[in-house]
């Protein structure tokens, strides 16, 4: 049951609301905790479960990805109308589990199998949240708020670099994924009695306010994508998704395979922590644009996101020795990476109340499906068959990462000229 209008309004953007935000952002640490930790331990699983580079993309990838996917719509239906913070605790209990149950695999169905559940339970978190976060704080707070949010995203890969692998150094792969796993169940104990749910949509104006729940699920769907910005907005930020998942999941095949230098993985973790701060940055500049110059001056961010990493990348990639590998690709994914707060707080502006949860379902189902099923998987086949020999993976991966910043900024541009008809009123 949702707080009564009058006094969820007092708490809009009050310190209680910074509160949840920051309970909100620690269980989004624990969900990419959960999520990327298998790329961390990939050389290890893939050692004692005789892998190739192929299948731990898929692994990595595709086994959470498609269910991740095919899940987050109707996830994102369900938060627009039924309890948000129901869905929130249930998902965290669900792969908090999973991911200790992962540590007793003893194959790679095993893990799949295990990844399929954490995917799925995943999914019903960010539409959730972004539908939450939209009604306890004001629009012209949004990027600053979602980015802070987003921010989770890399201090959860951070942790999952740098306590996770740091337990797998020390112990083994099995001891890291239920150390990383287990926190998640205090977590969701808190979360139930911290959180409350607000009406929807009462940041908004009278005549934006309404809540129709018995539109179709077809109906919301084609709403959200006859807008051009949002098509654009989908593809753009999918091609981003492309180049982040896939060095998550690569880097520590580059440091290994190409260098020599397994031992340097986890301090990949450190450039993840500095990227939730890129995060931070680009949540104010974008909104510091869009009020100060043009609405879809929010858009910039994205493309200095994805064209600003290109030349790190490429000397990291290349470089003779693995500190200056390390240190060049984790600046480059400083960058390539800050734009993950804007892209859910942009959608916000473009679809009514009612719709947001949905939208932020679509666009988490097509980053997914794109960034995360796609690109680690043919990635490594790229490695596996085309780019072989020293530095193989160093050419896959520029490859991949410069068709994707160019396309990126192509459909970024093309969002702006078709924002101001598509917003809606804040």
């Amino acid at each position: 049951m949702s707080l009564p209008k009058e006094k969820a309004k007092k708490l809009v953007s009050s310190p209680y609301a910074w509160l949840v935000l920051g309970l909100l952002t620690l269980i989004y640490i624990s969900s990419f905790v959960d999520r990327q930790i298998i790329a961390v331990l990939a050389p290890e699983i893939q050692d004692e479960l005789s892998l190739s580079n192929f299948q731990v993309g898929i692994l990595y990838g595709t086994a959470f990805s498609f269910i991740y996917a095919l899940c987050g719509i109707p996830m994102g239906r369900l938060a627009d109308i039924y309890s948000r913070k129901l869905m929130i605790v249930v998902g965290l209990v669900v792969w908090s589990l999973m991911t200790v149950v992962s540590g007793f695999a003893t194959s790679l169905t095993f893990l799949i199998v295990a990844r399929f559940f954490v995917g799925m339970s995943e999914s019903a978190l960010s539409p959730a949240v972004y539908s939450l976060l939209s009604d306890y704080f004001k629009p012209e707070q949004r990027g600053t708020v979602f980015s802070i949010y987003a921010a989770g995203i890399f201090v959860g890969i951070g942790v999952s670099f740098l306590v996770g692998g740091g337990i797998a150094e020390a112990y083994d792969w099995r001891t890291s994924l239920i150390a990383v796993g287990a926190p998640g169940l205090l977590i969701a104990a808190v979360a139930w009695f911290v959180i409350k749910e607000f009406p929807r949509g009462i940041t908004q104006s009278q005549e934006n306010r309404r809540f129709d729940a018995e539109q179709s699920f077809g109906d919301v769907v084609g709403y959200i994508i006859r807008k051009k910005t949002i098509r654009y907005h989908f593809l753009g930020f999918s091609f981003m998704a492309f180049t982040g998942y896939t060095i998550l999941g690569f880097i520590g095949i580059v440091l290994t395979d190409i260098h020599g230098a397994g031992s340097l993985v986890p301090q990949y973790g450190w450039f993840m922590m500095a990227t939730g701060l890129s995060v931070m940055a680009s949540g104010k500049a974008a909104d510091w644009l869009g009020q100060k110059i043009k609405p879809s001056y929010r858009f910039v961010p994205g493309i200095v996101a994805a064209l600003g990493c290109l030349p790190l990348y490429y000397y990291g990639l290349f470089a003779e020795s693995a500190m200056t590998a390390l240190i060049l690709i984790g600046l480059a994914n400083v960058i390539s990476s800050s734009y993950n707060g804007i892209a859910a707080a942009i959608l916000q502006y473009l679809v009514k109340p009612n719709m947001r949860a949905l939208a932020s379902g679509l666009y988490l189902f097509v980053i997914s499906v794109v960034g995360f099923g796609i690109g680690p998987p043919l990635t490594g086949w790229l490695m596996d068959t085309i780019f072989t020999g020293d530095y193989g993976a160093a050419k896959a991966l520029m490859l991949v990462f410069t068709c994707c910043g160019v396309l990126a900024t192509i459909f970024f541009w093309m969002a702006m000229q078709h924002y101001d008809r598509d917003e809606e009123e804040s």
